[in-house]
């Protein structure tokens, strides 16, 4: 089955290329997202892509956000056959060897989520801070939006190519982690089966964080306009 890992980047010079060679390990394609990073990640990519038949590379002109090189990223898969799309990230967060797991909960399901919150799930060396404002954004999420899904804001997903093309990814909004909380209800709504498949979920070693003020903000104020525009029959 033809399986594409998403992988957005911006300044990930650090980790680009180990990434796309672990995951070259499962059998996997690579499309390398690039928001024209000013560290010459994209340029390493090509280079890889020149060299790993895997890897492919699509250029973006500017950094816009996780949710519309996401969106670009789903189209050129979809584009290209894919039957399972997967998004991650590229900092190790996740871990690759995780992937054969998701693909094969993705063969009972129609959208697998890497879980930090069920039962086997953990994540490492965060501070207290980060763990409860982590932990109370998916709850806060699960709570207004009435779903029984515990990871929503989590990134690590393996999509069936049906949940994509059904969801309507010209009318997804959220630019930062409120894209994943979206498109995961999304995807409820329109009736697929979402499982959660535990994973550890570890910070970055290389590179600097994307989180930002304005990223939570957006994940607040979205969550209950996504709860109103179910109610209202436009989702």
């Amino acid at each position: 089955m033809h399986t594409v890992v998403c992988l957005p980047t911006y300044n990930e010079r650090e980790n680009v290329e180990r990434m796309v060679r672990a995951l070259g390990e499962h059998g996997v394609s690579v499309l390398v997202i690039d928001d024209n990073s000013p560290d010459g990640t994209g340029e390493l990519a090509d280079g890889l892509a020149r060299e790993l038949a895997h890897v492919e590379v699509l250029h973006r002109g500017r950094k816009e956000g996780l949710g519309p090189a996401y969106l670009a990223g789903f189209r050129r898969a979809l584009a290209n056959g894919a039957e399972l799309i997967l998004e991650m990230d590229c900092d190790f967060s996740h871990d690759p060897a995780d992937v054969p797991r998701l693909v094969a909960a993705a063969g009972e399901a129609d959208l697998a989520l890497g879980s930090r919150y069920v039962p086997g799930g953990s994540v490492g060396n965060w501070g207290l801070l980060r763990r409860a404002v982590s932990a109370g954004g998916s709850l806060y999420a699960r709570l207004l939006l009435g779903v029984g899904v515990r990871d929503l804001t989590g990134g690590f997903k393996c999509y069936r190519r049906a949940v994509l093309e059904t969801i309507d990814l010209d009318a997804i909004s959220s630019k930062g982690y409120a894209f994943q909380i979206e498109t995961t209800y999304r995807a409820l709504r329109a009736g697929f089966r979402v499982v959660e498949v535990p994973i550890r979920f570890v910070d970055r070693e290389q590179g600097g964080s994307k989180m930002s003020r304005r990223i939570v903000l957006e994940a607040i104020w979205n969550v209950p306009a996504l709860r109103l525009k179910a109610l209202a029959g436009r989702l």
